[in-house]
């Protein structure tokens, strides 16, 4: 069993290109069918917030490959990532 609160702290890193994503900031779920439809990883800051920041990440859940101890790998082409 994995808590949301440790998802978070897990370095998220593209197995198809070895990239960090950044960390989990959000889940999205199905709530009639009770389950974990993709995680959200959210976009950077920039400058302490004071000019915005990049654009969250979509994951859908059957992209993620494995959750270790430190990491989540998923395997995601960039260019069918669905950003929000």
């Amino acid at each position: 069993m994995v808590k949301t609160s440790a998802l978070r702290t897990k370095d998220v890193i593209n197995i198809v290109d070895g990239r960090r994503m950044g960390f989990i900031g959000d889940l999205e779920l199905d709530l009639e069918g009770g389950r974990l439809k993709a995680v959200v990883i959210l976009g950077a800051s920039h400058l302490l917030g004071l000019f915005g920041r990049e654009r969250d990440t979509v994951i859908p859940w059957d992209q993620i490959r494995k959750i270790g101890e430190d990491v989540i790998l998923v395997e995601i082409d960039q260019y069918h990532a669905q950003d929000i």
